[in-house]
């Protein structure tokens, strides 16, 4: 089993005391949101084949990556950088110092181990094309030879991503658009044209409809790029989270809402305020990342029965 922690908050980041609290335990509980269903979720070196790290600042977690290598783990890395305004991205740590901490893990464990992400792609007047060519190809630049791979997407225009765009915009005076699939399909050449010569393959995130000449389907959960980071093989099977979603099975061990960065495109997180009121009554000693609604039942997946949570778990009724 892949371990992905996590699409749903940056645990890297945030949370990782707690990861690796329950790394030494041997297990942590999550809570289906479908049936609220806790489900107890082994952790064991004999269960899990590697782990999947998602952030936008590794730093926090540099020391806790050596004592996951050290008890004998492979992992990946999939960190995302897109230098954005302020008024996108409230928190999230400047650009420079994470393409400094992605090098150091090119360094220290090898250059298929981080996976740079330049998602979500934004169109907005702070964010126009010429930005994102712009950052695009500095990032591009100062990241090579510490990457093969970036992966791209543009935004899912759900019902909370479009309260907080809105919300984001009015309140620091800017506009924003979803463009047409033409104008994504040109960037998206334009990018594979820009990343090229810093051998940096350009991957497309579950949007198959911008794929074009030299770009690839992106497998964020990548059992072949485990398998050669661990030097050894393992059973995996291609089993994404949506009908576009090119990823390897894996389970997630993240909570929404509990991820503080406070990005206004981000589909995880419905309100900041929230976020940060749950991370701050964040205990690295339980079990759980957050602690499971009032009425939550323990029930757990018969032992040969892997439970799939979709990306898109717990989005609001329409958000789709």
């Amino acid at each position: 089993m892949i371990i992905s922690a996590s699409y749903k908050t940056d645990i890297p980041t945030f949370y990782g005391d707690w990861f690796l609290n329950r790394l030494r335990a041997g297990y942590c509980k999550t809570v289906n949101p479908y049936n609220q269903q806790v489900i107890r979720v082994s952790l064991a070196p004999n269960d899990v084949n590697g782990f999947v790290f998602w952030t936008k600042n590794v730093g926090p977690f540099l020391r806790h990556l050596a004592e996951v290598r050290r008890i004998g783990f492979p992992f990946l890395v999939q960190h995302t950088i897109n230098g954005y305004p302020r008024v996108l991205e409230q928190a999230v740590v400047d650009a420079a110092k994470s393409v400094e901490n992605v090098r150091r893990i090119a360094e220290e464990y090898g250059s298929r181990v981080c996976v740079w992400r330049y998602d979500t792609i934004v169109h907005s007047s702070v964010t126009p094309r010429e930005f994102h060519v712009e950052t695009f190809g500095r990032l591009a630049k100062a990241l090579a030879g510490a990457t093969d791979e970036v992966v791209i997407s543009f935004a899912h225009l759900y019902q909370k991503t479009l309260r907080n765009m809105n919300r984001a915009a009015e309140e620091n005076n800017f506009t924003w658009s979803d463009p047409s699939e033409d104008w994504k399909r040109e960037l998206v050449e334009e990018l594979v044209a820009i990343a090229s010569p810093h051998k940096i393959r350009v991957t497309v995130c579950s949007q198959p409809q911008f794929l074009v000449a030299g770009s690839g389907e992106a497998r964020c959960v990548d059992a072949d790029r485990l398998q050669e980071v661990a030097g050894k093989t393992f059973r995996a099977k291609l089993k994404g989270n949506r009908k576009e979603c090119g990823c390897f099975e894996a389970r997630d061990i993240g909570e929404y809402d509990t991820c503080p960065h406070g990005c206004v495109y981000c589909y995880a997180v419905r309100d900041r305020q929230l976020a940060l009121d749950r991370f701050r009554k964040h205990d690295p000693e339980s079990e759980f990342l957050f602690p499971p609604p009032e009425g939550a039942t323990e029930a757990a997946p018969p032992p040969t029965t892997r439970v799939q949570l979709s990306l898109f778990d717990g989005l609001e009724d329409g958000d789709e």
